[in-house]
């Protein structure tokens, strides 16, 4: 079950997931949390918060439109290769859609480029590094519009 969430909820898979649990809960938030028009989904499988999302708005480069950036996507181990993930995208762009959104963008792991293309991003960057956390592409999925 995909519900909203608060970055609070959030903190602990973020921190697991994609910082090691090297950090504190609290070092694991970001800056664009509590943006205006920012919004945060979890997915609960067996009361579990298994999967989590952050979304904000924020345009990329000279794309046209109202873009929102995703970030902090993350699901427990346990819980990976079960379509989760694409599930709570899927969620997200259907609420970015009712947002009037042109499209959706993330800074995206090199690891993790294909889960996001198989969700229908794009890479439109070439390969960056994330000082600490590795190699990146900025990924795109048009919602309504052209790149």
């Amino acid at each position: 079950m995909i519900k909203f969430i608060t970055p609070t909820d959030l903190l602990p898979v973020r921190n697991v997931v994609l910082r090691e649990g090297k950090l504190t809960n609290e070092e694991c938030r970001f800056p664009t949390d509590e943006t205006e028009g920012a919004f945060h989904l979890g997915y609960f499988q067996d009361n579990i918060l298994a999967t989590v999302v952050s979304l904000h708005p924020q345009n990329y480069g000279e794309i046209k439109g109202v873009g929102y950036q995703l970030r902090g996507m993350a699901t427990l181990a346990d819980y990976r290769g079960k379509g989760l993930g694409k599930l709570i995208v899927d969620h997200a762009i259907v609420i970015l859609r009712q947002k009037g959104a042109n499209y959706i963008w993330c800074n995206a792991r090199k690891i993790a480029s294909k889960f996001y293309g198989d969700c229908g991003f794009e890479a439109i960057s070439d390969e960056f590094e994330i000082k600490g956390i590795g190699p990146h592409y900025v990924m795109c999925r048009m919602l309504k519009g052209n790149i």
